[in-house]
């Protein structure tokens, strides 16, 4: 069953956007004003201990990878157990390695140890939790979304806007090459990875057009999310044949962060702080990654179940305006730029803001502010114009090269976001 996507907060804000076009003017102006900084953290929101109080749940987390030694799983696991801190009478279990053949198997083993909460941590082993919802209609059951939109009452489906971030390493990593060429390596195409590379294309594209910059993304799939062998390979190729000097990934190992190490550029990461919460490399390498705080999604799932709610959101699609609050005080936004411990601006590396322009460091933290705030988003403000190139989907084939598919100053829907952004914008380059 699918359900209709509850409608995206900036089209109830309208209003408001045209209201700041003034504001709107400095991309081109240069005339930013640093963004104020950020909140002091809060003490939690009042009642919330005390909902959880009384009431035991467990939240179970199925990995479809290791979570030792990568992004993805590490920062759900992370996730997981930032909850259990939260509440007092939260529990989080999991398994690790889990595919599609052993999803439905490990869930009944989780819901028989107690599980309430039931998550799928990718959409391609976590799709046939589905077949469990009926079976156990007091469970809520969760999978991320890649492109599929399948609902019911208590499967819940869910993704972080990290495309926001991804913008603002953009502006990041637009600001830093020197070569003009800029490496992806990423995982295959699918919408999940297409939107969020075009999230960072527009950062990257936003800065060389303030900076008189001639840009090229180039972009080379591994055909799998976590091989590291390949992952290396493809480095090593972007740099060597194509003269990349800042390179990113879209998979999940840490052998493009050794390769950018080992050759001496630039390296913008992905999913999790990685030089602040697992110490890999340092900011001599690492100029800048995003943080996705999935905690901030659990919470929601959570509290939902506590409210003994039968119909929770089905669709959770939340963004920089949407945050929780630590056990220890802390309010996180579902994703930031993070670095070193550092959030904001300040997670530009100090090696690499010396190399970025004022106007490019006021860009990141007014832009930062405003998706802050809920009044501002990269894929409301420009326009898509297609590659040429993408994923053809059932009945939806790739725009050709040169079509504008979205004109500026219109939101796409949620569920074209997540389910039918098929193509890569223009000025990306795949290789073969």
């Amino acid at each position: 069953m699918r359900r209709l996507l509850r409608s995206h907060p900036l089209l109830r804000r309208i209003p408001t956007l045209l209201a700041l076009v003034g504001v709107m003017l400095f991309t081109t102006m240069c005339a930013v004003q640093p963004a104020a900084p950020q909140p002091e953290p809060a003490a939690p929101e009042a009642g919330e201990a005390a909902q959880a109080v009384g009431t035991q749940v467990t939240l179970a987390i199925e990995h479809f990878s290791i979570i030792e030694g990568t992004t993805w799983s590490g920062a759900h696991h992370r996730a997981g157990n930032r909850v259990a801190e939260k509440y007092p009478t939260v529990d989080y279990i999991y398994r690790e390695e889990v595919g599609p053949d052993s999803a439905v198997p490990f869930a009944e083993e989780l819901i028989a140890e107690g599980a309430d909460i039931v998550i799928g941590n990718a959409e391609f082993m976590g799709l046939p939790l589905e077949e469990l919802a009926d079976k156990y209609p007091d469970v809520y059951f969760g999978a991320v979304i890649a492109s599929d939109l399948t609902t019911k009452r208590n499967f819940i489906r869910f993704f972080p806007r990290q495309y926001q971030a991804l913008y603002l390493e953009g502006l990041v990593a637009g600001a830093l090459t020197q070569s003009g060429s800029i490496g992806v390596v990423s995982a295959f195409p699918s919408v999940q990875v297409i939107r969020r590379q075009a999230g960072f294309t527009l950062g990257v594209q936003d800065a060389a057009a303030l900076l008189g910059k001639e840009v090229t993304i180039y972009v080379k799939y591994v055909g799998d999310w976590y091989n590291p062998s390949e992952e290396r390979d493809i480095a090593k190729t972007l740099i060597d044949q194509y003269g990349v000097d800042v390179l990113t990934q879209q998979t999940d190992s840490g052998s493009p962060l050794d390769v950018a190490a080992e050759a001496g550029i630039w390296y913008v990461g992905k999913d999790m702080d990685i030089v602040g919460e697992y110490g890999w490399s340092d900011t001599n390498t690492v100029a800048i990654s995003f943080d996705t705080r999935w905690e901030v999604i659990y919470d929601r799932m959570v509290k939902d179940w506590l409210a003994q709610d039968s119909q929770p959101v089905n669709v959770l699609y939340l963004g920089m305006d949407d945050f929780m609050v630590l056990a220890d005080g802390t309010r996180v936004a579902t994703v930031d730029i993070m670095n070193d411990g550092k959030v904001g601006v300040d997670a530009i590396s100090p090696a690499a803001r010396e190399l970025v322009p004022q106007e490019i460091l006021d860009l990141v933290a007014a832009r930062r502010d405003q998706m802050m705030k809920g009044v501002w988003d990269p894929f409301f403000a420009h326009e898509f114009v297609s590659n040429g190139t993408g994923l053809e989907l059932e009945g939806l084939p790739v725009p050709e090269a040169g079509t504008v598919v979205k004109p500026a100053n219109e939101m796409p829907s949620d569920e074209w976001l997540l389910s039918q952004f098929n193509f890569d914008l223009a000025g990306v380059q795949i290789l073969e």
